[in-house]
């Protein structure tokens, strides 16, 4: 298994893949002097045909951008103590820590972060390359567009739609709905600005 990028958050990825017990693991990464407890570092190369990738990345547009470009064969890793429910779809390229729960008839997209912990209940639909940071949480019939952050500590109350490439801010409360790009934080959680993905 490859994990594409020598990060803290690779080192939380290989820590999923050893308990769920896989052996060969060798981390990617432009810096291959990065120190990710022992494992060898590689620079980026053209796919091996006998591994799969999951990249490493929390930054959610520079993991779309690797995505992109390069024409990897992905996988999935879900860490042993994450409770998934009946009826949930998780496609690939998505990782889940440690607690996160998600719960019946949720559907979530390619290459996705499920952070530690947090909580994702029925119904929710969310899209490619969405983090869903430690500690958030997502009540029921939420829906979250390509892209978006769910910051450490949100919640997002049921019915909502969070527009593409939003940001939620850390312990925001959510009880409207959110368009493409904004940025909100506080309780109840207010825009302050849009993202600017322009010259990204």
């Amino acid at each position: 298994m490859i994990i594409y990028g020598a990060s803290g958050h690779g080192k939380v990825i290989a820590d999923i893949l050893k308990k769920n017990e896989v052996s060969e693991i060798v981390f990617w990464d432009d810096d291959i002097n990065a120190k990710v407890n022992g494992y060898k570092v590689d620079k980026p190369l053209s796919i091996n045909k006998e591994g799969k990738v999951i990249i490493a990345v929390g930054n959610n547009l520079v993991r779309k951008k690797i995505v992109d470009t390069n024409n990897f064969s992905c996988a999935t890793a879900i860490h042993p103590n994450a409770i998934i429910a009946e009826n949930v779809s998780i496609q690939e390229g998505t990782v889940v820590m440690a607690g996160a729960i998600v719960n019946p008839s949720s559907n979530i997209g390619k290459h996705c972060i499920l952070n530690t912990s947090c909580s994702i209940d029925h119904d929710c639909q969310i899209e490619d390359f969405v983090h869903v940071s430690p500690n958030a949480t997502l009540t029921g019939d939420v829906q979250v567009g390509e892209g978006a952050h769910i910051g450490a500590g949100a919640v997002v109350i049921q019915g909502i739609r969070i527009g593409k490439w939003a940001t939620i801010g850390v312990g925001a409360v959510v009880i409207r709905d959110v368009p493409d790009y904004a940025v909100v934080v506080g309780n109840p959680a207010k825009i302050i600005k849009y993202n600017d993905l322009i010259n990204e």
